[in-house]
């Protein structure tokens, strides 16, 4: 299904996602009016996706979705979202359980009772009648509810602009839900793809990892599905391929984007059946494993481009997981710097950082990221010969207004 964005301050924007296209096209018949602007979702993943590029005023949520658990889903999405208004369709409302569903849904009092209270949210003096619905942006670091959740195994630092990350990861790591990691570079997607790993009933098996942008093009195909002895010159031997090498555990495509448009399909097929076939094999082999996606690319404007199959992307994005860029997260520096600092100081002292020196670190731009910074610290306990406090030359920054600052 294809989405046109509406512009913000537009008229009321709703979402409906439902797997039945016969419910979403009877829910917005049913609700149909005009000054209401509707879209669809097949899914709950396409939904949230959907949410967090545009601004809504409703979602009405099939309890029945293919690949998310719905109250769960809708947790989320109030937390997030806060001023949306999410009304969850029950299965009876469907139409293969009530031949009357188009009269039902509009006598439905949840749904009536869910518009008039966005309508009601009208500031005052305007009403449905003058088109305009007040509108609600996505909220990237929406505080979650009740204890605030530790850092994944593996990542340091507690800033808010991070805890979103931390609660999806350990919502998603008991489920087999296809995820999609996305940040910048250096901003440790792999990280959090292992902690999902290590959090699941999978962590006794193998974390398999294949970097899509490291392999040629023309080798990628052997290493993920294998190959037979014989298949091609130099095939002296069987090789099982990365993918059969997950087999109980979890499969992890890092930089997914770079993924060759040819081997999409073949990847594809394998996300839909479990099943794979090597190079010069008859052999059907069936492989569980979960997959892991990673990307620093916009998936979206790929698909757009035609560098990158939909269905192929909405098969990878069960969940999406975004992770903030460091710049974002200026409470995590001390932290970073101090596991740094204690990973590069090879039995010296642990020197101190100055506060202008520790405020610069704060305020750099890291183009780099958590990478960046890594690099910015070994650099400085280099450069400070051991010396009992680090300075603002040591840590050889560059402009810090510069986004391409090493």
């Amino acid at each position: 299904m294809t989405s046109f964005p509406l512009p913000p301050n537009h008229a009321q924007h709703i979402l409906v996602a439902s797997p039945s296209t016969v419910v979403r096209q009877r829910v917005l018949e049913s609700l149909r009016s005009p000054i209401r602007r509707f879209e669809q979702a097949s899914g709950g993943a396409e939904a949230l996706v959907q949410l967090e590029s545009g601004c809504w005023q409703m979602l009405f949520l099939d309890r029945q979705l293919p690949d998310l658990d719905a109250e769960e889903l809708s947790q989320t999405v109030r937390q997030r979202f806060p001023g949306i208004e999410v009304v969850l369709l029950d299965p009876e409302l469907k139409p293969e359980f009530d031949p009357q569903f188009h009269a039902t849904i509009k006598a439905d009092a949840t749904l009536e009772d869910g518009l008039a209270s966005a309508e009601s949210q009208l500031p005052p003096n305007q009403n449905a009648e003058d088109g305009v619905l007040p509108t609600y942006h996505p909220v990237s670091a929406a505080p979650i509810p009740g204890p605030v959740p530790g850092p994944l195994p593996g990542m340091i630092g507690n800033s808010p602009a991070m805890q979103p990350v931390y609660h999806r990861a350990r919502l998603l790591a008991p489920r087999n839900t296809a995820v999609l990691i996305t940040g910048p570079t250096g901003s440790g997607k792999e990280v959090v793809a292992r902690a999902i790993h290590q959090l699941s009933s999978r962590a006794a098996r193998t974390f398999a990892v294949v970097n899509c942008a490291a392999i040629p093009e023309t080798l990628l195909e052997a290493e993920l599905f294998g190959y037979a002895r014989g298949a091609f010159t130099g095939a002296m031997q069987s090789y099982a391929g990365r993918i059969q090498t997950a087999q109980g555990g979890t499969l992890f495509l890092d930089e997914i984007g770079e993924m060759p448009l040819n081997l999409q399909p073949k990847l594809l097929r394998f996300l839909e059946q479990k099943e794979l076939q090597r190079l010069g094999s008859s052999e059907v082999v069936r492989v569980d494993a979960r997959v892991v996606s990673a990307t620093n690319a916009h998936l979206l404007s790929l698909v757009r481009e035609g560098k990158f199959r939909e269905d192929l992307y909405y098969r990878l994005c069960g969940f999406p997981i975004e992770i903030p860029p460091l710049r974002d997260r200026p409470e995590d520096i001390a932290a970073l710097v101090s596991y740094f600092v204690e990973k590069f100081r090879s039995g010296l002292p642990e020197p101190r950082f100055s506060s202008h020196a520790l405020q610069l670190l704060k305020t750099h731009y890291w183009a780099g990221n958590i990478r960046e910074l890594q690099n910015v610290i070994e650099r400085a306990l280099i450069l400070s010969e051991g010396q009992a406090v680090i300075h603002p030359e040591h840590l050889l920054l560059g402009d810090s207004s510069s986004r391409n600052s090493c």
